[in-house]
């Protein structure tokens, strides 16, 4: 007689143990191409970085002083386009600014002088002339591959594209070897049990605990 044999991680939602009413606890998001196959319970992170980050910038002009970019010049989250960095507040030699992102988003305020530390880094000097009301320096953001930019992969503790922050749990499988996927995700407000979760090959065990917490400190997903 055959013996037959089950894989007890290949069924929907297996790794839940409480979850909130109605599909509170649930979303759909797209597994980027290249992932794999991957069962229900694995861990994801969320791409925020598709592709090679490159940043310019252009001065206010007219003797204002310049804008110098740090090092790196972006942070996880930047987005493709033009951010604006307008003054509000001048000064004699000082002023203050607010940081609009590509879509005219508020994103931080700032002081001349004082490096600026949000998803665009740099540093506005002050020039020979002093900043007027509504002067404007432009940071420019270009990603290579944009495309991949707010989908989901095998959470990856080494990742540089913003996948080494967990984000959620993979509900159901799927194959997202050659093409993107959508699936149901486990987004927030969940109990899981922690010994059925998948992860990507070579995640230690320190590194699973720390992405445990940081699920359940930002999503409310609690291990047990």
């Amino acid at each position: 007689m055959p013996i037959l044999t089950e894989d007890l991680k290949s069924g929907a939602g297996h790794y839940i143990v409480s979850e909130a009413s109605g599909y509170r606890s649930r979303d759909v998001g797209t597994i980027v191409s290249g992932a794999g196959v991957l069962k229900p319970g694995s861990v994801l992170g969320k791409i925020t970085a598709g592709g090679a980050v490159t940043v310019t910038k252009t001065d206010v002009g007219g003797g204002k002083g310049a804008l110098t970019l740090a090092a790196p010049a972006y942070g996880a989250g930047v987005k493709a386009g033009i951010y604006r960095v307008v003054i509000v507040e001048p000064a004699a030699n000082a002023g203050s600014f607010v940081v609009e992102d590509p879509d005219g988003i508020i994103i931080g305020n700032g002081n001349v002088a004082v490096a600026f530390d949000g998803v665009v880094k740099f540093t506005l000097a002050d020039g020979a002339t002093d900043f007027a009301a509504g002067d404007i320096a432009l940071v420019t953001v270009a990603i290579a591959d944009p495309a991949a930019m707010g989908k989901f992969t095998l959470y990856d503790p080494a990742a540089a594209d913003g996948s080494a922050v967990p984000a959620a749990i993979l509900y159901e499988g799927c194959d997202a070897t050659s093409a993107d996927v959508k699936r149901t995700l486990t987004a927030r407000d969940t109990e899981v049990h922690a010994a059925v979760l998948t992860w990507k090959a070579g995640t230690t065990d320190n590194q699973k605990a720390a992405a445990l917490a940081a699920l359940a400190a930002a999503h409310g997903i609690i291990a047990r």
